[in-house]
């Protein structure tokens, strides 16, 4: 299957030879043709909707708070070219899987992009990828335990709450493969967008919000938003409510896995171009919304500055289904990471076997139990955010993708002004990647140490977290 092969293109109605993309991607789907359990599987389509799926999330609803910090111009601004840049990047990231369909996640890609060293660049990576993801999944253990809290008017220990959650994950990570995931991904976006139209139609019909982090109303004035910067937000609260947005849009770290998955991975870009412009439309819609209702007083959930008691239980319970789901998604790329290294190629990473079996569940415990310790040691919602973006972002969103650009283009650069304005571009992406990786890690690291000086005392608390 690796020979010469001729193939018809119906667009430009002729025929070509394909040497690299076709026929690698098609040896690596007939090599599994045997396997009990086939990964490439998925369609465009399907990737499309896992992909919505994650990005559909919680987070959506700190976007107000955002802008409340920004103001009109900036927020939306930093909403949309951080929209665009995604793109840009994950077209590239696209590019370099298809020169390399060797590579089935970030960690191969690290390896390939740092050649002097690919050994260090694959663990570090593999490092990077396991912390990120049991951030994510940490965070969703800490949002599980926020939501049965405010449901049940506190009943029982936030940590009980936490572990209930983690449990949950535990069993909903069960399937190996992200073809399974793909339909649960779609029931998480239809809750979770269940859950953010309650929000704004609330905002919209309620007299007023009930508190800000700056004090309950009517105690910052009425209502009101502002074109520009709302004052001096300060370095650390400009830096973070920049985080929290960049963090919504970054997802590039599971694109190479799904592009691995897919059935004919050269679809990935529509299923790409499908997702930005859902992911603007949603984005934008729901920031301004929030941030119109609730101006000054906008909090991370938005649903926390509700004022009916009511009205944040009916909201926050459709959040529960993609607290779980989401953090599923992630747990399954750090599991298969794990599982990975451990089985290898042998016959029990595609087979039903105890011993394959039995490692992914012992894997997924362990990936929820650490989890579960996170959830209850960082704090807030917001400094999950921000931290995450800084430590992760910088690199998983920015860095690597203009390290990519330079490997698929170091022979041309510089050839006209067109490719001068793309290195450039590509530059300032890098530049970006380390300004969030320094200063920015320095203000989410700073967020956490003042939590914990001021109303957070201890880790694993029985101290309510509802909202």
């Amino acid at each position: 299957m690796l020979a010469d092969q001729a193939v018809y293109d119906p667009e430009s109605q002729k025929t070509h030879h394909d040497k690299v993309e076709v026929d690698a991607f098609t040896a690596l789907a007939i090599e599994e043709q045997d396997h009990d359990i086939k990964y490439r599987t998925l369609s465009w389509q399907k990737a499309t909707l896992l992909l919505f799926g994650e990005y559909v999330c919680l987070a959506i609803l700190a976007l107000a708070w955002s802008w409340s910090v920004l103001g009109w111009v900036c927020g939306f601004f930093i909403t949309f070219g951080l929209g665009i840049v995604t793109w840009y990047t994950s077209y590239i990231l696209w590019q370099f899987c298809m020169k390399h369909p060797e590579a089935r996640d970030i960690c191969d890609i690290a390896a390939i992009l740092f050649p002097a060293v690919p050994r260090i660049a694959f663990e570090l990576t593999g490092l990077m990828l396991l912390l990120n993801n049991i951030f994510l999944i940490g965070f969703h253990v800490f949002t599980g335990a926020k939501i049965f809290n405010t449901l049940s008017d506190s009943a029982v220990c936030t940590v009980v709450f936490q572990a209930v959650t983690a449990i949950i994950g535990v069993i909903v990570s069960l399937p190996r493969t992200l073809n399974h995931v793909s339909i649960m991904s779609v029931v998480s976006a239809i809750a979770m967008a269940i859950a953010i139209i309650l929000s704004m139609v609330y905002a919209g019909i309620e007299d007023h919000p009930l508190y800000g982090y700056g004090g309950n109303y009517p105690e910052l004035g009425e209502v009101k938003t502002s074109i520009g910067l709302p004052g001096a937000p300060g370095f650390v609260a400009g830096t973070n409510a920049v985080l929290n947005i960049t963090f919504l849009w970054i997802g590039q770290i599971l694109y190479p896995s799904f592009i691995a998955e897919m059935k004919r991975p050269q679809d990935f870009p529509k299923a790409l171009a499908s997702l930005t412009g859902l992911q603007l439309i949603l984005f934008s819609v729901t920031a301004a919304v929030g941030y119109y209702y609730n101006g000054q007083y906008s909090t991370a959930p938005i649903i926390g500055s509700l004022s009916e008691p009511w009205a944040k239980k009916s909201a926050f319970a459709f959040v529960l289904i993609p607290t779980v789901i989401i953090g599923t998604i992630y747990g399954n790329v750090a599991a298969k990471y794990i599982f990975k290294r451990i089985l290898g190629n042998s016959r029990h990473a595609h087979s039903h076997s105890l011993v394959g079996w039995g490692t992914w569940i012992a894997i997924d415990i362990f990936i929820w139990t650490v989890a579960f310790v996170l959830g209850n040691i960082i704090p807030s919602m917001g400094d999950f955010l921000g931290i995450m973006s800084a430590a992760f972002d910088s690199f998983f969103g920015f860095i690597f993708w203009a390290v990519a650009y330079y490997h698929l283009n170091k022979n041309r650069l510089w050839a006209n002004w067109k490719m001068t304005t793309m290195s450039i571009i590509n530059i300032i992406i890098f530049v970006l990647g380390l300004f969030m990786l320094g200063p920015g890690l320095y203000t989410s690291v700073d967020a956490i140490v003042t939590d914990y000086a001021g109303s957070v005392k201890k880790p694993f608390s029985c101290a309510s977290n509802a909202l």
